[in-house]
């Protein structure tokens, strides 16, 4: 329960009356609006998408506003920094639904800034969900986004470079590079945490509406042309407005798999929790991979219409930022199976 100033500033901030008994009948266990989000990066992102939740705007607008902090910001191995794919291409992929089940999506994007932004103007201005490649680029264009210059950021350059001596593919599970520092020989962050090629993002609103969004480079030194989970409605990201919101993080071939986020989703529906829905898509994954689950990473985090939240992951080192409340975003280790 807020206490009476912090109720008093909320007021302030532009709340309508609904949107502030939406915090009144908030309980410890279920709080709107709030917002979570995957990895470490999570907390500057639920910074920016806080600011449209606490003003009581929508949860759309929320998603896309955070993740385009993590799309912008160089050190982290989501956007245009990011590692390559094997060509020497970084190719983005992103996608966003709202609480209508309107959802857009742009995969093998190059040289655009704000892949997520595309994707909602897929949703908003064309009969399509997804659009890919050099089609994605020209509608963008056409949409006003500018193109960037063609040429990898310091690190990835260095990155890359390191890899063609030997050009073998080998992810290493829950590890990214960020600025400074090797994929091939990780180190942790001053903090503990670790950077991610991967953010999604699902949020509910003042109004009890639900939204999400996922943003990503993909693997580095992938395939030309190889698309994971992330831009896949269903798999990456999934919102059903009467039930709840989940997005999915890790290798994403074993969450297309399963449908991984719509999975989350329907299991709320039969009565789970955030946390026992993501746990049970989990388990699905390593029964199929069976000793192979040992050698992968995959995460869901998930949402309700309750406003209560959980996560689970298949190895330790997953965490996850939850933000509810302008003195409250912390970062949660996730539960593991293995």
């Amino acid at each position: 329960m807020l206490h009476r100033r912090r109720f008093l500033q909320l007021g302030s901030a532009g709340l309508s009356a609904i949107s502030l008994l939406s915090f009144k009948k908030a309980t410890p266990a279920g709080r709107k609006p709030i917002v979570i989000s995957t990895w470490d990066a999570g907390i500057n992102a639920n910074k920016a998408a806080w600011q449209v939740l606490r003003n009581g705007g929508r949860a759309l607008d929320a998603v896309e506003q955070g993740v385009m902090v993590t799309e912008a910001e160089q050190s982290c191995c989501v956007g245009l920094g990011a590692n390559p794919d094997r060509d020497g291409f970084v190719t983005l992929d992103a996608c966003i639904m709202d609480e209508h089940f309107n959802c857009g999506s742009v995969a093998a994007l190059e040289r655009i800034k704000h892949p997520i932004s595309v994707a909602r103007r897929v949703m908003e201005k064309t009969p399509h969900v997804m659009l890919v490649g050099q089609g994605a680029q020209q509608f963008a264009v056409s949409e006003g986004f500018p193109l960037e210059a063609q040429k990898l950021s310091d690190d990835a350059a260095k990155e890359y470079k390191k890899w063609l001596e030997k050009s073998e593919y080998k992810p290493v599970i829950n590890v990214e590079r960020t600025k400074g520092q090797s994929a091939f020989a990780p180190n942790k962050l001053s903090n503990g945490d670790w950077n991610h090629d991967t953010i999604g993002m699902v949020a509910m609103d003042a109004n009890g509406n639900l939204s999400g969004s996922c943003t990503t480079s993909g693997m580095g030194f992938k395939m030309r042309g190889r698309l994971g989970d992330s831009p896949i409605i269903g798999a990456g990201l999934y919102v059903d407005n009467e039930i709840g919101a989940a997005t999915a993080t890790g290798q994403g071939e074993d969450v297309i798999r399963i449908a991984g986020t719509h999975l989350v989703v329907e299991l709320m529906r039969q009565g789970l929790s955030p946390e026992q829905a993501c746990k049970t898509a989990v388990e699905r994954i390593i029964k199929i991979k069976g000793a192979k689950a040992k050698d992968i990473q995959v995460g869901f985090i998930a949402i309700n219409k309750k406003g209560e939240h959980g996560a689970y992951c298949i190895q330790k080192g997953f965490n996850y930022a939850v933000c509810y409340a302008d003195d409250h975003n912390e970062l949660i280790d996730g539960k593991f199976i293995l």
